[in-house]
Parts: structure tokens; C-alpha cells; sequence
């Protein structure tokens, strides 16, 4: 995502809409202002994931959300976690 994702509480709203949805994963800040969420789940969970991430909390300005297929990996299967900034 880019926007002003950063500094806003992003990861923690991203964090509990994938525990609402039961989406698990990671959420993590990029050295170049952007936020990268890896998502695991159904079609319905991603659809609804996209939707918040399009949304953010209350303080962002989301301008962009690209997404990409990414192969499933086992270590994020079985929760959603912020991981540390890159």
C-alpha cells in the first residue's frame, strides 16, 4: 500500500481486520514508506481484507493497493503477526 500508511496505526487496523476475518499472515512497514500485508485465506477473507486495506484507519490516506499471487508460506499459516520494519 502507499499513502500515508506509515506512522498512522496502520498495521495494528490491518491486524485486527485479519483477525476478524480470520486471515492469517503479516503485516510490515517498507524502508520506502509503503506497508506490505501477505495474506492468507479464502476468495470471501480477501475480498474483504482488500476492501478495509482500501479503507484504512481513521488517520490514513490509502492511495494505491497493488496485489500479486504469492506462494503459501507454512510459517504464516496459522496466524497474523506485525512483523518488523524493513
Amino acid at each position: 500500500m502507499s499513502g500515508r500508511v506509515q506512522g498512522v496505526g496502520f498495521r495494528f487496523f490491518v491486524e485486527r481486520a485479519a483477525a476478524t476475518l480470520g486471515v492469517s499472515g503479516y503485516v510490515k512497514n517498507l524502508f520506502d514508506g509503503r506497508v506490505e500485508v501477505y495474506a492468507i485465506g479464502g476468495a470471501g477473507q480477501m475480498d474483504a481484507l482488500l476492501s478495509a486495506l482500501q479503507r484504512g484507519p481513521r488517520m490514513a490516506s490509502v492511495d494505491r493497493v497493488d496485489e500479486q499471487d504469492a506462494e503459501i508460506l507454512q510459517e504464516y499459516r496459522n496466524a497474523f503477526t506485525i512483523e518488523r520494519d524493513d
